[in-house]
């Protein structure tokens, strides 16, 4: 079977790619910059140039594929809108994946989009679903709350460098998963028939908060973190500011993601069934604790490693050999 994952270079995607190119199937990976998607090669994959935002570029790109997980996503950064990515680009994917004869497709969406129409990713996943399920395509869509992996930058660096972390409202409670058993997930589901046509939610062994995290990673590094709570209304104001710009549209429909994270409504969901079908064991999935127990030992392993470098390093410079000493004294004495 041969795969094309659509997003490869992503936090979610490479993970998605590792595991195919583990279990393995031969993968073949949309990219727009083969040469940021290099380790990917390394790692067995077959590289193909294409956008989504470019319907012209996909066809070849679906030459002799099985199946296609799509994993790709607009960012903050990026030059092109959300719209155009998340929406018209999956448009013209779905279309030529089918036009191309392929009959499965896995896709990502997010948890109870369809109660926040006023944040725009979260209507376009909806949309998508809706276009998905009526394209006669034989889908798998995973729904999912948030990746373990963003919560690095959100707070383990920030509390590590005595940095500020913000704080937007009242937090809501969070299932993230590891996007390693996110993956895990999306390639099993290309072999369990009772995947097909069907959406799942996909989340972690439990639902945290802004506050519980930021105690969790206070307890595992052994710092206090500087809270700043960011006033929603405040946030409200400044995406209404930066959508003027057209540099801000991205940023600013990312904010919008801020008033599902302040509503103080969990994002989380069962999994008893969805473990049942998939035939996989809750206990080996990846928990908040044991992920960034990991992390915070690696880090403070290496910070003490490097405190001794600089500790040796300085001792060594700051001793004179006693050769220096007398060839310091003679000088003293031949200048008398």
């Amino acid at each position: 079977m041969t795969l094309l994952i659509v997003g490869a270079t992503g936090t979610l995607g490479r993970q998605v790619a590792r595991r195919a190119i583990d279990e393995g199937y031969k993968v073949r990976c949309l990219v727009r910059s083969t040469k940021k998607a290099a380790f990917l090669k390394e790692w067995g994959a077959e590289l193909v140039s294409g956008d989504l935002c470019y319907p012209e570029t996909l066809p070849r790109a679906l030459e002799g594929v099985t199946a296609v997980i799509d994993a790709a996503t607009s960012r903050p950064t990026d030059s092109l809108s959300i719209k155009q990515v998340d929406w018209d680009g999956k448009v013209a994917l779905i279309q030529a994946v089918k036009a191309a004869g392929i009959d499965r497709f896995i896709f990502f969406s997010i948890l109870e989009a369809e109660k926040y129409p006023e944040v725009p990713l979260m209507e376009i996943k909806r949309c998508t679903e809706l276009y998905l399920a009526e394209s006669g395509l034989n889908y798998t869509i995973l729904r999912l709350a948030g990746f373990m992996q963003g919560l690095i930058g959100q707070y383990g660096i920030p509390i590590l460098e005595n940095q500020p972390v913000w704080v937007s409202g009242v937090s809501s409670p969070v299932a993230y998963m590891d996007t390693q058993d996110i993956a895990k997930f999306a390639i099993r589901a290309l072999n369990v028939p009772e995947t097909e046509k069907q959406a799942f939610p996909l989340v972690g062994t439990r639902a945290w908060s802004a506050e519980e995290i930021i105690n969790l990673c206070e307890r595992l590094s052994g710092k206090e973190a500087r809270i700043t709570r960011m006033p929603i209304n405040l946030l409200r104001t400044v995406r209404r500011v930066i959508k003027f710009f057209q540099w801000g549209w991205n940023v600013a429909d990312r904010l919008a993601f801020t008033e599902v994270l302040a509503s103080g409504q969990p994002l989380n969901a069962s999994m008893t069934e969805v473990y049942q079908i998939f035939g996989l064991e809750q206990e080996q999935t990846t928990t908040l604790e044991s992920y960034l127990q990991e992390y915070f030992s690696r880090i403070m392993k290496k910070l003490k490693e490097l405190d001794y470098q600089k500790s040796k390093t300085k001792k060594q410079r700051s001793k004179k050999t006693p050769f220096k000493k007398v060839n310091s004294q003679e000088s003293i004495g031949n200048g008398q």
